[in-house]
Parts: C-alpha cells; structure tokens; sequence
C-alpha cells in the first residue's frame, strides 16, 4: 500500500466511528424521571438507521429498529404506581442508563404569566421553598431561554422537590402537586411548560390555525411581523435610548422617571403562532401523562370572541398529537381584575372568562376552575397561588380520579322565565346553594329586548335555583352573575364554599366580536 493509500485508509478509520449517531433520548426522558402509572408508555429517541435499540425496565424488555429517518419507539406495558426507584437502560451501538426512576401520575402545567408564576414571588412562598422536601414529587421546569435557543443545553432536567428546585417552578404547579401528592399517596411528575405574555395561537400547531377561517389571521400576523421587522426593530431601538436618556434625567432630578417603553410584537418570538407549541410542547410528544392544566387568556382578552374557537382547537390538537385520547384538560377561569365598577358592564376580561366557560361545557373530559374571588384588583399577577393550586387538584381529584366530590363551585344549566323573574338552575351544587357570609346575593343583573342591563335581586329557591328581577325590568329575557371584570361581591357558592362560575345566558354581541 502506497503513502497516499495509506493516509485515505487512516482517514475512514478516524471519520467512519464518528458518522455513527449515538443512541439518544429527548430531554423530558431522563434521570429521575416519574412515568405515568397504569397505561402505555411510550420511550423513543434516534440512532442511526436500521440500528436495533432494546429497552429495559421493570422486567420489561423491548426490541425495534430504527427507521430510515434514524427515528425508534417503542412501549412499555402498563405499570403499577412504584416509589421504589428503578432503572431504565436504552442499548444500541451504546448504552444510556437512567436512574431515579418512579412510576407515578404524570401532569402538564401549561399557560402564561400566572402560570409561569414562581412559588418565589408567591403569598407565602418563601415558607413554602423553606419545608419543601419530597423526593417523591419529580418537577421538570422548561427553560425558555433554551427551547427558544439563546442558551444551550437540555430543555429541563427531572429534579427531585427540594428547597431549590422549586424556587424557580409555578408556585400554582407545585402547590397543584403536592395536594395531589396528599391524597393519592403515590409519585408524581410535574412537568411546566409556561411562558409569561403569551397567546393561545402560539401554543396551537400551525396546521390547525390554518384549518379554521377564524383563526387563520393568527398565522397572518405573523407573515406582517416578518415584512416590518426591520422597520419595527429599528423604531424600537430608537425609543428605547430615548427612554434612557430620560430616565436617566429624571433619576438626577429626583423625578419619576417614564416607563420603558414595550417591546413590540414583531419583536417577541414567543408571539409567533406555533411557536411555543413547536418549541415547548412538541419535545415532550409522545410522553405519556395523566392529563393538563392551563391558566392562560390574559394575553388573548382582545379576541375574546375569536377564543371561543382558539381554546378548544388548542385542545383538539394537544389531544391528537398525544395519541392518548381526550385526557383531562382543566381550565383555570381567568380571576377578578381592574377596578370595580358601579353597574354591570360590558368588558372584553368578562367575555374571555365566557369563552373559557364555554370551553369547559363543549369539550369532553374538561373542566373549569373558578378564580372570581382570588385576584386583586390592580396586579394581573394575583399572589395567592396556593387557593389556585388547591381547586386545581380539587377538579383533578375528581374528574382524573373519580373522588366523590364536587370539582368546583355552582355552573349555570339555564335560566327559564316565569313571570316577572327568571329562575336560574345550576348544576354541580354540592349539598346546595350557599351565600358567602350570609346577607343577600348580589352580583347578578338582568335585561329585557332593549339590552340594557340593571342590578337585580336574587334570592334561593331548593337547592340549586335562584330566582332573580328587577322592578327596572318587568319582562327580563337574559340573566347575567359576576360579569363584570371585577364583580364587586360574587357570594353565591356551593356548601364547600367553592365559587359559583360568572356566566351569561345571552349571546348577544360583545366588545371584541369580529377582532381576529
């Protein structure tokens, strides 16, 4: 063999190992992990094509091959809930080894800002980091920064609950976990996947925004963002030094200085629809859960109406992208916000809460979770997470896990006429109606044809009905309760004290109808 044969043959030598893919998992599948308990799961990854993978755990063995694509799955028999950790091994031409392994009830957090909220910024929280201390409790806490990639590394790492790992995870999230951790008794994975200012659009695959001619416009905005980027970039950058200078100024002077100016939405990349499903969710498909939990429509209060399609498309997609079939979806209603007004109103916040609403009664194996009496008036961002937690895992108990209970407050069935007054029937009342400190109820209103809405009376009648008038209107056709942004006193609950949901009986237009 010549010099010049020589040196090829060394060549493929020292590349032909490192053409070869390695065996791999997504980040969701790793140490300390908790797999779902009692149902079929799922373990993929890549490796090179054709390369037989084996899967062992739990004295289950599973064999297959990679495809063309470099892509294998394969799935693990239903297993019983197991605290004792065990050991999973993913062979091929190498062998990963994972560790810390519990079978358990496996739940998605997913939403905006107030879902993002961390158990650190929360009422009470720093007590909550100080005693948190379960090792049975497994959190998988996404990074931004990295699905978005302006940092490298894995999307999340499993962590075992402790003081540090749950300074940084929704303080809702945790709290969610560690009352269902109370009652069932067994391991449970939570995984975040939230990001503060963001729109349903962008956690929605691209594929079914495209399919409804009402959310169509969502993927259209985000072509305008493309063609004034430069334009908008460049404004932006100009206010911004603008801003400086002056607060600069008014920091010497001793004034107050403006507020920063807003990044524009051709500049948030977390806007774009799709994205955040494409970044923040599709990693995590197929990955075998009990079911979700979203606390999302700040973000979306300009589009109520449009909402009322955008929500359960969300859930249609998630739903058949998993495979698993309509697993739970729990909807947190969006709290009281803004200052209180003194006659009924008519204002886009209330009209989400209604699509939220609304959501919850259309769609199989959904639930609403009641936040009327929870928020604050002037913070978006209400610091009392735990109360949210704990009616999280109230509806989970029962609608996932059949606990004989009501899973929420009072839900509006009808409203009939009968004489002057309309008598409201609700459903999910528990052992009955209740009013909140006692006194009357208030908070409801009713209007005739002419649409004009007025403060009613309301009084109980039997368990689960209210009649409601008003001597301003003597033929009401539609009844209204807590729709206003901010109700002043929504005191109608069931005997567990849990919230009646704010509702409308009519469907007449609203602020936001035809925004797209």
């Amino acid at each position: 063999m010549n010099t010049n044969s020589m040196i090829l043959f060394l060549a493929i030598l020292l590349v032909a190992p490192a053409a070869r893919a390695s065996v791999a998992v997504p980040d969701v599948i790793g140490n300390a992990m908790v797999l779902q308990r009692d149902q079929a799961v799922p373990i993929w990854g890549t490796a090179d094509p054709g390369e037989t993978v084996v899967v062992k755990f739990a004295s289950q063995t599973r064999n297959t091959k990679a495809g063309s694509d470099g892509k294998w799955q394969v799935t693990l028999s239903p297993m019983p809930a197991s605290a004792t950790p065990g050991t999973m091994t993913i062979s091929g031409n190498n062998t990963i080894t994972l560790g810390d392994v519990l079978v358990g009830e496996v739940w998605i957090v997913s939403g905006q800002s107030n879902m993002q909220f961390t158990l650190a910024e929360s009422a009470d929280g720093e007590a909550a980091i100080a005693t948190a201390n379960d090792a049975a409790i497994r959190l998988f806490n996404i990074n931004r920064k990295v699905a978005f990639q302006h940092e490298s590394g894995p999307l999340a790492l499993w962590q075992p609950v402790s003081p540090s790992s749950v300074r940084g995870f929704s303080a809702a999230g945790y709290y969610f976990a560690a009352q269902l951790r109370d009652a069932l008794h067994i391991p449970i994975g939570m995984i975040n996947s939230s990001y503060g200012g963001t729109q349903a659009e962008a956690w929605t695959p691209v594929e079914y925004l495209l399919a409804s001619p009402d959310l169509r416009p969502c993927v259209d905005r985000t072509k305008i963002w493309d063609e004034e980027r430069p334009r908008v970039k460049a404004e932006y950058e100009q206010r911004t030094q603008d801003w400086r200078e002056a607060a600069e100024k008014a920091k010497a002077e001793g004034a107050r200085p403006p507020s920063e100016p807003r990044v524009p939405d051709a500049l948030r990349e977390s806007r774009i629809a799709a994205s955040l499903y494409d970044r923040m969710i599709a990693p995590l498909i197929p990955y075998a859960i009990r079911g979700v939990v979203w606390y999302q429509g700040e973000s979306n209060e300009g589009r109520a109406q449009q909402y009322e399609v955008l929500l359960p498309t969300l859930i249609k997609a998630w739903r058949e992208r998993w495979g698993e079939g309509n697993f739970p979806f729990g909807i947190v209603q969006l709290p009281n916000y803004r200052d209180v007004r003194p006659e009924p109103s008519d204002e886009p916040w209330s009209y989400l809460r209604e699509a939220q609403r609304r959501t919850a009664l259309i769609t199989p194996n959904s639930g609403l979770i009641v936040t009327i009496d929870i928020g604050e008036a002037h913070d978006i961002h209400p610091k009392d997470k735990l109360d949210v937690g704990k009616r999280m895992a109230r509806w989970a108990l029962v609608t996932a896990y059949h606990y004989k209970m009501t899973a929420s407050g009072p839900v509006f069935r009808n409203a009939k006429l009968r004489g002057s007054k309309l008598v409201v029937t609700f459903d999910d009342v528990g052992k009955g109606l209740r009013i909140r400190n006692g006194g009357k109820l208030e908070e409801f209103a009713v209007a005739g044809a002419d649409h004009q809405w007025h403060w009613a009376s309301a009084k109980s009648e039997g368990r689960n009905r209210v009649a409601v008038w008003s001597d301003a209107v003597p033929r009401p056709v539609a009844v209204r309760y807590a729709f206003n942004s901010n109700p002043r006193n929504p005191n109608l609950t069931d005997d567990t004290g849990l919230p009646a949901a704010p509702f409308r009986s009519d469907s007449w237009p609203g602020p936001t109808d035809g925004k797209r």
